[in-house]
């Protein structure tokens, strides 16, 4: 690091887990420059996940001060000029930088007419629910994808009575196929929470949801949970291209966007992954893990290529849930172990290689399904369709 390095910049805007893993990374790797980090939210930076996994929050353990990491919270990030190399606030203050990460994750879709109910994304969403559920208020949750099962699940061990809506005719139908999102149907009445499938809401009313087929539904509390997008719209104007459709900072391989000295990570952004030979747009805790530390290393000076096996888990209704990799609706699917059961898989193959997997209650398949599909690995299907054969003894 020169003299001269020592004096630049880095921006960082948005204080979540990519915003803070990228300031953690560029200080491990050797950047001995400034670093600001700037939040839009006035608390301390926390970790999300837990919020829809129980509704709790958790401090990140970082020692902000000890890193010389200059926090800006209670800022929102309104535009950035690249040509200034400035990004301003939503109060009109002006923040050079001579470096810039994008870290400002995904905001909650939200549904006309349901503009009253509690999204579940900030310590103030978490805040605000934790009342309702020591109360054990009735509670409807919009959406069974995989935050409306969390959250209905940390609802029901609470004391609640739920009820889950659903536009969609199953559980997770814009996650998994039909014939895995089918299986789960059954974990909602075993846990005691209604599921209605196949049902638009119409609207939220005092003390009630109005069903599209006139339906009211009475609800203590109503938690829209029905996906999120990028948070990207303080970038219009900027030269940052986004995506025409979902929105999100196009970043290459590198996670370098259109613009010089500008990098994107975590929920906002996506990136071409060679692996899959398609682009991905990956909203889970472990991408917001792993992207900061290669946006950090090329920013240094690093050519390093970002091409991840995605990961995430859920744990909802008592069941453990992991998943791995990236499926294509032209993969061969093969079941490992009864799925009416407490513990099964699935696996994705592609001309025989694994290319994604599903585990309920089996983490030592996900753990060495992973690496599988890291190497790339193909299976003998036979001995792969078998539970008791370790998944790691099925490559050939």
């Amino acid at each position: 690091m020169s003299s001269s390095d020592s004096a630049r910049r880095t921006v960082i805007v948005g204080a979540g887990m990519a915003g803070v893993q990228t300031a953690v990374s560029l200080r491990e790797q050797g950047w001995g420059g400034a670093i600001t980090l700037l939040g839009e939210e006035p608390h301390a930076p926390y970790d999300r996940p837990p919020l829809s996994k129980g509704v709790t929050t958790a401090a990140f353990d970082v020692d902000f001060r000890a890193l010389d990491v200059e926090l800006l919270l209670g800022r929102e990030a309104a535009t950035l000029s690249p040509a200034e190399r400035t990004v301003t606030t939503a109060d009109g203050e002006a923040i050079p930088y001579d470096h810039l990460v994008i870290a400002t994750g995904a905001q909650p879709v939200t549904l006309p007419g349901t503009e009253t109910a509690h999204a579940l994304r900030t310590l103030d969403d978490a805040a605000a629910l934790r009342p309702v559920l020591e109360a054990k208020r009735d509670i409807v949750v919009v959406g069974a994808g995989w935050i409306g099962a969390e959250f209905a699940t940390a609802a029901r061990q609470a004391g609640c009575a739920v009820t889950v809506v659903e536009a969609a005719d199953r559980p997770l139908a814009g996650a998994l196929p039909a014939e895995i999102g089918e299986r789960m149907r059954g974990w909602y009445a075993e846990a005691g929470v209604e599921l209605r499938t196949s049902t638009a809401v119409a609207g939220v009313e005092p003390g009630a949801v109005l069903l599209a087929d006139g339906t009211r539904l009475p609800a203590g509390a109503v938690v829209v949970g029905v996906g999120a997008r990028p948070a990207t719209g303080w970038l219009a104007g900027s030269g940052v291209a986004l995506d025409p459709g979902d929105r999100s900072v196009l970043a290459d391989d590198r996670l370098r966007t259109s613009v010089p000295e500008v990098y994107a990570v975590g929920d906002c952004a996506s990136f071409p992954s060679a692996r899959y030979g398609t682009r991905l747009l990956i909203h889970h805790w472990d991408n917001a893990l792993q992207g900061p530390r290669t946006a950090a290393a090329n920013l240094l000076g690093e050519d390093e290529r970002y091409d991840p096996v995605p990961y995430f888990w859920s744990e909802q209704f008592g069941r453990f849930v992991q998943y791995a990799g990236h499926r294509s609706p032209a993969d061969t699917v093969l079941w490992r172990g009864d799925p009416d059961g407490p513990a099964w898989s699935v696996c994705w193959l592609r001309d025989g290689a694994l290319t994604a997997l599903l585990a309920v209650g089996r983490p030592r398949d996900l753990a060495q399904g992973r690496k599988l599909i890291e190497r790339g690995a193909r299976l003998d299907t036979a001995a792969a369709a078998d539970p008791a054969v370790p998944l790691k003894a099925a490559a050939r």
